[in-house]
């Protein structure tokens, strides 16, 4: 096992009616932003409670942050934010919204003259504004981890930022939010995560032995509940396994002292940038070209996964890696995920060449656990992945 240090400060509420709670969370006398996405929280009942609990507080509402928390929309929050002097940031949504109000977090309290380069020049936030978050969306473990991804619509580029300042102070997780969450959503969480974990978990062996069980373990949960969330959402006994397996994918535990991956993001995130893809899905049709692609440097991770997670016992070590990509696959079919590019757009011809140029030119050349993905490399899996 590696060598590590972790801290994670955010404290959790979970369950039924936590969402009361908020208050006793802000710091008192504190000026609110509370932050939403398209207005679904006004017709879910959380907008309701949050608005309820926090009765006491000076509050100022930004609604509109899109699924891709989208740079100009958040720079118009941060307008409000100087001149309004707010000094509290509360997200009400799923992780766009979570991470949407990191951006802001982070934006308030910076000191140079773009906050773009936050985004561009991989700046990281070692402080920002205090900031805590309701989530009705699992998905993307934004609410317990201090990693956000921010598009620009105008360049058409996605960019990933974080540091220790972004921590949330305090998430409510309330599985009764998941009730009124479309089946296209709740895919998307549960290949969000799925994929989450994959990312710290199918690289290679060091010997990290209760890491790989973690992670086989939520694997093994997203994988139970999913048929039950899909068929009846308010199943709570499922929606509270969902949500906490969303979180726990990608809090930082399961990634402490082994190699990490995130190859298959950075790529379905130039897909996200460039055809406006929900983002889950950029990665169901990424991931299993990159597992073809490096075969060779996965192959005992990917057998082990088969056989613990898809109690696959039979053939060779090979035979039952590939197993490992096919069960894959098969999963995210499972949930009604397409996982070409092709099912998509037409417009995909070249589209492989276009990422690996942008990689190229932002010097990513050296993605994955041994970073060997380089831009060529990209550029065989995107279009293996048309």
């Amino acid at each position: 096992m590696n060598n590590f240090q972790y801290k994670n400060p955010t404290k959790i509420l979970f369950g039924k009616g936590q969402i009361e709670n908020i208050a006793s969370e802000i710091p008192e006398n504190s000026k609110v932003l509370m932050l939403f996405g398209g207005g679904s929280i006004k017709t879910n009942g959380v907008y309701e409670q949050v608005s309820k609990a926090l009765s006491n507080f000076e509050v100022i509402e930004f609604g509109g942050i899109p699924a891709n928390p989208e740079y100009d929309v958040l720079m118009e929050a941060l307008d409000i934010i100087k001149a309004e002097k707010i000094t509290f940031l509360l997200a009400v949504g799923g992780g766009s919204v979570i991470d949407g109000t990191k951006f802001l977090s982070a934006a308030a309290l910076y000191e140079g003259d773009e906050p773009w380069d936050i985004l561009k020049n991989s700046i990281r936030t070692l402080k920002g504004m205090p900031f805590g978050s309701v989530l009705t969306l699992p998905a993307t473990g934004s609410e317990m981890n201090s990693g956000a991804v921010i598009t620009r619509a105008e360049t058409k580029e996605k960019f990933a930022m974080g540091g220790p300042g972004l921590f949330p102070q305090f998430s409510v997780l309330d599985p009764e939010v998941v009730k009124s969450i479309p089946q296209r959503q709740i895919a998307n969480g549960l290949a969000d995560a799925f994929t989450h974990v994959l990312e710290q978990y199918m690289t290679y062996s060091v010997d990290a032995k209760l890491q790989d069980r973690i992670a086989e373990s939520i694997l093994q949960t997203l994988i139970e509940v999913a048929p039950a969330i899909l068929k009846d959402t308010s199943d709570y006994k499922a929606a509270s396994n969902f949500m906490w397996s969303c979180t726990m994918a990608l809090n930082g535990l399961i990634q402490q002292g082994v190699p990490s991956d995130w190859a298959v993001h950075m790529m379905g995130h130039e897909l996200t940038a460039l055809f406006g893809i929900d983002h889950a899905r950029t990665l169901a049709i990424i991931a299993e070209s990159h597992y073809k692609v490096n075969f060779d440097d996965k192959k005992d991770k990917l057998a082990q996964y088969a056989e613990r997670v898809w109690n696959v016992t039979e053939g060779t070590k090979a035979e039952m890696a590939k197993a490992g990509i096919e069960k894959t696959t098969k999963f995210f079919h499972s949930l009604g995920i397409k996982t070409k590019l092709s099912e998509y757009t037409e417009d995909y011809k070249g589209t492989a060449q276009i990422i690996s140029k942008r990689f190229e030119e932002r010097g990513w050349k050296g993605l994955g656990e041994h970073g060997k993905v380089t831009p060529e490399t990209v550029e065989k899996i995107v279009e293996m992945s048309y």
